[in-house]
């Protein structure tokens, strides 16, 4: 998806994270844009022949605009026709970039949204412990991604799971990331918190440790973490057992290791050695 975008496509896609900023702090409803993109963005998969129309570099991007006009005009959100209209006059290296784009940007639409509403704190955590949920549960994770169930199964599955839970932020992407463009759910969700985290200019740290962190343990982690990296740093825990003790940190490609099971093999590597 966006994280692949390369040339003229990755840079269409950040002029119009700009638009999307300034139309929710215009006072655009960021959830109402984030459905229209997201609706959109699946139309486009189905749609090759439209794909191609609003990509092709040889049509002028006014003509695409009015064209976009004429389509979802009265259907979507003023602010989001207007979004969409930009987006077909910007240029794509690949038709699928538009389709990809637009789901990142309702992606950033609802990040705005829950930030607006003093949510996005909750929105990230809640989005990391789903993601956890579909990963130890091989049941949930199949249903999720068989493509045999219908989209409408797989809403109901989800509101069932959630509804009342979660914040209408978290919902609205745990439905996003079964109908999007990513090959599985987890990936999606995974997708998802990156963006998250980088549109609000934050990193995010893996962190294993044998038995929960408590408040404070966290708050000084992250407080370590982010002088180090001179950024605010966003924790997510993973308890394991098996570590036994100590603690692994993951931030991007950088892992830090001191957990006792990583000493023991270290010295078990010098003993063989």
């Amino acid at each position: 998806m966006s994280g692949t975008m390369r040339g003229a496509s990755a840079e269409s896609q950040e002029a119009l994270v700009g638009g999307v900023d300034a139309a929710i702090d215009n006072g655009g409803d960021g959830n109402r844009i984030a459905d229209d993109l997201f609706g959109v963005s699946r139309l486009l998969a189905t749609q090759p022949s439209l794909r191609r129309i609003l990509t092709d570099p040889s049509r002028p991007g006014d003509d695409k605009g009015q064209l976009v006009r004429q389509l979802f005009g009265g259907k979507v959100d003023d602010a989001s026709v207007e979004l969409l209209a930009w987006a077909v006059s910007r240029r794509w290296a690949a038709t699928r970039d538009l389709g990809d784009a637009l789901e990142h940007l309702g992606v950033i639409a609802v990040v705005k949204a829950a930030d607006r509403d003093g949510e996005a704190d909750r929105l990230e955590e809640e989005l990391f412990v789903f993601s956890q949920a579909v990963n130890d549960s091989p049941e949930l994770r199949d249903a999720l991604s068989d493509p045999a169930r219908s989209g409408e199964d797989k809403q109901q599955l989800l509101h069932g799971l959630l509804e009342g839970k979660v914040t209408a932020g978290t919902m609205r992407l745990a439905q996003q990331s079964t109908a999007g463009s990513h090959r599985t759910v987890t990936v999606a969700l995974d997708e998802y918190q990156k963006i998250a985290a980088a549109h609000r200019h934050r990193l995010v740290a893996m962190v294993t440790v044998a038995r929960p962190l408590g408040d404070d343990e966290s708050r000084r982690l992250a407080d370590a973490l982010g002088r180090q990296y001179d950024r605010p740093v966003h924790i997510n825990t993973v308890v394991d057992p098996d570590v036994i003790g100590g603690i692994r940190v993951e931030i991007g490609d950088d892992v830090i290791d001191g957990t006792v099971v990583n000493r023991l093999d270290e010295a078990r590597r010098r003993l063989a050695g």
